[in-house]
């Protein structure tokens, strides 16, 4: 979870009064927050460095923590974001390109207008850029922001992509003119810039924000111009965010508002910038909306465990910044604030509830159940546990591949034809690497061989993991219309197969069972039986046959599959449903 340093004593000076340390630390545990650590540093003072929920982007700047804390103990109301006219709205405008769709598609913005910065005020400003950068902007891949001083630049301002050779300016803290593919370059070697080059360095166009003088304000995501630069002088600000995702620069560009706009001398209130697509659509941003959404009351008392009156939750939420009223004896009315992009539920209101109830207070209220039972592990978990152990004493190393595979993967390469097999496709796959939930451990276990063909042979692999095997008819308890079924797979690569190794390790792993081998085929023990498979080599192939009942194949695995998964030795390999070997042999029972 993020960090945010801040210092004490401008936070205490926000917050109305001192507090010794271990007094603030209580009031951050009541209120959610953790104090990670605290530091003394001569420069900058005593600094505390607290822990924030990851979804919490209003806490991620000491004005958040400050104003959140304020509201919580009753020393502040609920502060009214909103959007005010703006002073020149055919200036503030966004014009966007048709090229910009090629690199970063979308562009929000919004105006602070008499903002007073001191050194503080301003080093905050910067840092909670950086912070969402990192957090919710996924490293300015998904949103870049960029600031600039409003009074040294002319709108309606321009979102165009351009040839890299066609982009030259001063970038910030520079004195000299660069072109942008020689700056991209240059900031490849820098230290807190290299890790966002990446982003467009190979893409045939840049996207460049400019005013209607040509002045570049920025070459997001990686730098700001220099003629726009912010100062402590600075009172009017211009803050642009591209993206590739536009819901996400909403949620930055309403949070930066939120947190700064109580700087200006309007309070709590941003200038509009209308942005317009190539297409005609036209959007205004900030839109600082606030919304309303229902919350059960008993929901509520249920997931914390209290019986708390509809009035009494609504006090609740308003001191954690969620402005309620209740409704009836049921329900609980809440204005979500544009601060609040983290309450997508009615469960996450019942968390700001617990949150403000206590939950320190929350054990004192909860009864012991009136069952008394002893728990331990599961049969399977305990099976798999001991499996795993004896794979590893035969010289076998453990794989844990992944769930998700190609429907190539499942079907043409190992040679089987997906229609008979009861797989589970996964709607909208993201990549073909995600199409279809495997039904067999082996085409991982394959993959697995072919990405680590440099090491020495003989290769030896086992895992002991779940398949994914559709229901006909999904029972009431299940319903999911699929059930997990718990295999091991093992496999021997090596210049010759070795299928006597893998019988062998096939008899020890029976030995441990404490299954006999059945000699005549009889209904007691296990006995092999010939059955040929797709993906194994016809004749070299049999069934694993316990108390009459198949539980598993062993074999050579046929050329054609070798070659599929770019193999070139031959391999031997044994797949067992451990849930079936479980029900037959009542291991561990």
């Amino acid at each position: 979870m993020p960090t945010v340093s801040v210092n004490r004593d401008a936070l205490f000076e926000a917050l109305g009064r001192t507090y010794s340390d271990e007094e603030f630390d209580e009031l951050c545990f009541q209120y959610g927050l953790e104090v990670d650590d605290i530091i003394d540093d001569p420069d900058k003072g005593m600094t505390y460095k607290i822990e924030v929920a990851a979804n919490r982007y209003d806490l991620l700047c000491i004005e958040g923590i400050a104003r959140s804390l304020c509201v919580y103990l009753g020393k502040e109301s609920l502060p009214n974001y909103r959007v005010v006219p703006a002073k020149e709205p055919e200036k503030y405008k966004l014009i966007v390109k048709p090229p910009t769709a090629q690199v970063r598609p979308y562009v929000v913005g919004a105006v602070l207008r008499n903002v007073t910065f001191t050194q503080g005020v301003y080093d905050s400003f910067i840092d909670l850029q950086d912070k969402l950068h990192q957090n919710l902007a996924r490293k300015r891949t998904l949103v870049a922001i960029g600031t600039h001083d409003l009074d040294t630049i002319s709108g309606p301002f321009i979102y165009d992509a351009r040839p890299p050779v066609d982009i030259s300016f001063v970038p910030l803290n520079q004195s000299e003119v660069f072109r942008a593919d020689k700056l991209l370059e240059m900031y490849s070697h820098d230290s807190h810039l290299k890790e966002y080059v990446p982003i467009i360095k190979d893409k045939p166009v840049y996207p460049v924000i400019s005013d209607q003088n040509g002045v570049v304000l920025s070459l997001p995501p990686i730098i700001n111009g220099n003629h726009s630069k912010l100062t402590l002088n600075t009172r009017n600000v211009f803050i642009e965010c591209t993206a590739t995702d536009r819901y996400k620069a909403q949620i930055v560009l309403d949070t930066l508002i939120c947190m700064f706009s109580g700087y200006c001398d309007q309070p709590y209130t941003a200038e509009p910038v209308q942005v317009e697509y190539p297409d005609g659509k036209k959007f205004q941003y900030p839109t600082l909306q606030y919304r309303q959404q229902e919350a059960s009351v008993a929901y509520c008392n249920t997931l914390a465990g209290v019986s708390e009156t509809p009035e009494s939750i609504a006090k609740m939420l308003t001191s954690m910044s969620l402005s309620a009223k209740p409704q009836g004896e049921d329900k609980v009315i809440v204005e979500v604030p544009p601060t609040r992009y983290d309450i997508l539920h009615e469960c996450d209101i019942a968390e700001d509830f617990a949150v403000a109830y206590g939950f320190d207070k929350l054990a004192s209220d909860m009864q012991m159940p009136s069952t008394n039972t002893i728990g331990q592990e599961f049969e399977l978990n305990y099976l798999s546990d001991k499996l795993r152990l004896l794979m590893s004493q035969n010289n076998y190393t453990e794989a844990a591949t992944f769930s998700l595979c190609s429907k190539v993967d499942l079907g043409e390469r190992m040679k089987v034809n997906l229609d008979s097999l009861p797989w589970v496709r996964v709607g909208n796959p993201k990549t073909t690497e995600c199409e279809a939930v495997r039904t067999s451990l082996l085409p991982g276990i394959l993959k697995t061989v072919a990405a680590n063909k440099h090491i020495s042979l003989p290769l030896r692999l086992f895992e002991v993991s779940d398949v994914v095997i559709r229901d006909g008819c999904p029972s009431a308890t299940r319903g999911t219309g699929a059930r997990n079924q718990r295999h091991l797979c093992a496999i021997n690569y090596n210049v010759k197969p070795g299928i006597e190794i893998v019988q062998g390790l096939l008899d020890n792993i029976m030995i441990a069972l404490k299954v006999p081998f059945a000699t005549d085929n009889s209904l007691k023990g296990y006995y092999l039986e010939g059955e040929d498979h797709p993906s194994f080599f016809p004749g070299f192939c049999g069934s694993i046959i316990i108390s009459g009942v198949p539980v598993g194949q062993i074999g050579l695995i046929h050329p054609e599959v070798i070659t599929n998964f770019n193999l070139n030795n031959p391999a031997a390999a044994l797949e067992i449903n451990l849930q079936k070997v479980l029900e037959i042999t009542n291991f561990g029972r």
